[in-house]
């Protein structure tokens, strides 16, 4: 048979056997209210109902049996299929002409044999919102013990849970009573099937706010498939023995039913669903799912593939009205997030609309600081092109000045050059003025003619000198002294 499942292994931190790991968060939460407590149904708060009875057990009650094949079966080996004893605390009695496992309903197979103990195994990961964890199983058929995978499966409505299944001694024979669909978890058995089937109500979540909210601490879920959920440990919450899978008789798990489990049994119930029936009849066609072939050790614990629910399962009236009320509630509340959705983007929107704002006006700021800081760049390159320019002004001025300055150095040594060459040209002023002297060389015998420098003293003789426009005259006078010698 090709079953949708995963092979689980033992030692799995959400198998049957796990309790709180963390001490310090159980305390903590154990002094809040366990919101799991409203999966049991209200009942009366007497403690002489309340409390799990002990029970004592007939001189003639069995010895602790062991699982035999039919007879069309091997029989396997003895120990492979021995129950533990049940906790001390819980006594080894048990009356069973007074205690009905069934509590008033019939059980729908019995078995000559009590079931193997139930095997540890992993719990694939939960599918999504509002899938109930259903444990595995020991049924029974002509060919003996199968066991039946546990699987996640759809709620067929809201407030909808399930209570498992169990097997209870009964008038020296074993029962079935088969589990059901109910807003409250009903009685089953006192058996610890694990995942928050403790063996009285029901640890792995609760309804709340129109989905179910799962307890991380006994479910395995993803988180981002899974959006509801809380993690709330339960510390001492194993009720029965840990592999125990029956109520009653030699061995089995010795607790009788408390008031609420019992108010649960009143109420509405829906049976088994489709999906979960074939699922059941899936492990009956598997060999390898039968206690003689697998030991005790089925190969499929666990089916991967959740099961939908019945379309046509209707809720219980009272369900119906308070799940009416949680829906009007919820759209409700819807109204109210939409609201407060609307108002948060309108609030966003005007702050985007103040962010534009405060982004243009701090845009125009820096356009404006650009615009100054360009402009007060351009003031600087004007006036440093000023500066330059008034500094080259200044630096041709000065190269003037200083060309001035030297030109006039120049003149004044040309002239002092000039002055200091006149002397030799100014020793015969009068003989220069006098042309009719330079017809007459006779009278240039006389030598004191030459000693005429003294009567150079009138200022006005010394004043003509730069008059003198006749260069003929200038040429001449060296020629008037050649000539004279040779007179």
């Amino acid at each position: 048979m090709a079953l949708g499942a995963v092979l689980c292994l033992t030692g799995c931190p959400k198998s049957q056997d796990q309790t709180a790991a963390n001490t310090n968060q159980a305390s903590t939460q154990d002094q809040a209210p366990d919101p799991a407590a409203a999966n049991l149904a209200p009942a009366s708060t007497d403690q002489n109902a309340a409390a799990p009875v002990t029970n004592s057990a007939p001189n003639n009650a069995a010895a602790p049996a062991t699982y035999s094949a039919p007879n069309n079966a091997p029989a396997p080996a003895a120990s492979n299929y021995q129950q533990s004893a049940p906790p001390a605390d819980q006594g080894a009695s048990y009356n069973q002409a007074s205690d009905d496992p069934g509590y008033g309903e019939q059980p729908v197979a019995y078995a000559p044999q009590p079931p193997p103990p139930l095997p540890d195994y992993e719990q694939p990961q939960a599918p999504g919102d509002d899938y109930l964890w259903t444990p595995g199983y020991w049924a029974y058929s002509s060919q003996g013990y199968y066991w039946v995978p546990g699987v996640w499966v759809e709620a067929p409505y809201q407030g909808a849970l399930w209570t498992p299944g169990y097997w209870g001694f009964w008038h020296n024979r074993y029962g079935f009573y088969r589990g059901y669909w109910g807003p409250h978890i009903g009685y089953y058995g006192g058996i610890d099937y694990g995942f928050g089937y403790i063996g009285f109500g029901y640890q792995g979540g609760y309804w709340g706010g129109g989905h179910f909210n799962y307890n991380r601490s006994f479910n395995n879920v993803n988180v981002s498939t899974a959006h509801y959920l809380y993690n709330r440990s339960v510390g001492n919450s194993n009720r029965g023995g840990a592999r125990v899978s029956f109520h009653g008789g030699s061995g089995g798990v010795q607790v009788r039913a408390r008031p609420a489990e019992l108010a649960a049994r009143h109420e509405q119930h829906a049976a088994p669903m489709r999906a979960q029936i074939q699922n059941e009849r899936a492990a009956r066609t598997d060999r390898a799912q039968f206690a003689s072939v697998n030991h005790g050790r089925p190969a499929d614990l666990a089916v991967a593939r959740p099961l939908a629910a019945d379309r046509n399962v209707r809720a219980p009236a009272a369900m119906q009205a308070h799940n009416q009320i949680a829906a009007h509630e919820q759209q409700h509340q819807a109204q109210q997030q939409q609201q407060q959705h609307q108002a948060q983007q309108q609030q966003q929107q005007h702050q985007a609309q103040q962010q534009q704002h405060q982004a243009a006006q701090q845009q125009q700021q820096r356009q404006g600081q650009q615009q100054q800081h360009q402009a007060a760049q351009q003031q600087q390159q004007r006036q440093a092109q000023q500066q330059q320019h008034q500094a080259a002004q200044q630096q041709q001025q000065r190269q003037a000045q200083q060309q001035q300055h030297q030109a006039a150095q120049q003149q004044q040594q040309r002239q002092a050059q000039q002055q200091r060459q006149a002397p030799q040209q100014r020793q015969a002023p009068q003989q220069r003025q006098a042309p009719q002297q330079r017809q007459a060389p006779q009278q240039r015998q006389a030598p004191q003619q030459r000693q005429a420098p003294q009567q150079r003293q009138a200022p006005q003789q010394r004043q003509a000198a730069p008059q003198r426009q006749a260069p003929q005259q200038r040429q001449a006078a060296p020629q008037r002294q050649e000539e004279h010698p040779k007179k």
